[in-house]
């Protein structure tokens, strides 16, 4: 690796700041401002195997918890008020990380938003108040599943969780020289590829990077270790850009990373 000079790292920074300007990745998902998250009993496995979707309402049922078993049922508060994770109770029982596992299985996710969409699909129900819930709750579990389904989008979404907004955070904190070197050398490398088979070997080396940085992610979460997923989730985002320029490139086309 090349070395570094001041003039070169401030150039980096101004470039990495601009393309952050455009961020194509964010999920829209509220902010919370405290610092941990507060897994919700609804994450309990009795209550994830027992809950049931109710279209009329358009709220999802919990089954009773330990302390109140004399009741048949108990309404959750409003989707609103929960994470994705409570959206897809079967595949997700014990809701985010640290109390679940930061890993999703994608199969199993994808079953239960088959079924979800089916339940909650707004040509089930009458026209009115209740036909206006089911889109609301149906773009819902669309957003919901979009971001489970994406290790970056997990990971903002859980950072956001925590009151942490990854790319203002990022224009301010990418001061690692290596990274910022190693993103500009790989975007030289696919600029300057001649065929097919070089960015194939990129490609497997990117993805290398990727799998890296999801175990890195996987573990932080695991431990809570806030500090670390959010440096992590910074650089599986330059990992998953380059991965998009890639996928995209064509001979002698520039390379635009965008954040």
């Amino acid at each position: 690796m090349r070395a570094v000079t001041p003039q070169t790292l401030n150039w980096l920074r101004a470039v990495v700041r601009r393309e952050l300007e455009v961020s194509t990745l964010s999920p829209t998902t509220s902010r919370h401002s405290h610092p941990r998250l507060r897994p919700c009993a609804a994450f309990s496995a009795q209550a994830s195997h027992a809950r049931a979707f109710n279209t009329t309402s358009m709220r999802l049922q919990n089954s009773p918890s330990p302390s109140s078993s004399s009741s048949t049922s108990a309404a959750a508060p409003t989707v609103q008020h929960h994470t994705y994770y409570t959206l897809f109770p079967k595949t997700l029982p014990h809701g985010p990380p640290p109390t679940g596992p930061f890993a999703v299985d994608l199969r199993a996710l994808r079953n239960e938003f088959i079924q979800l969409q089916s339940a909650a699909h707004p040509d089930r129900q009458p026209s009115g108040g209740d036909k206006r819930r089911a889109e609301g709750l149906s773009a819902r579990i669309n957003e919901a599943y979009r971001t489970l389904q994406n290790p970056l989008l997990r990971a903002q979404h859980l950072l956001q969780l925590r009151g942490i907004d990854l790319a203002e955070d990022e224009r301010l904190k990418v001061e690692d020289p290596e990274l910022l070197m190693e993103v500009l050398e790989a975007r030289e490398a696919i600029e300057e590829a001649e065929n097919e088979e070089e960015v194939v070997a990129m490609k497997e080396g990117n993805e290398a990077r990727i799998n890296e940085s999801v175990a890195i992610l996987d573990r932080a979460f695991k431990d809570d270790d806030i500090e670390t997923a959010k440096s992590e989730a910074v650089k599986l985002r330059y990992w998953v850009n380059i991965k998009d320029s890639l996928d995209a490139w064509e001979p002698g086309k520039p390379v635009v990373l965008q954040h």
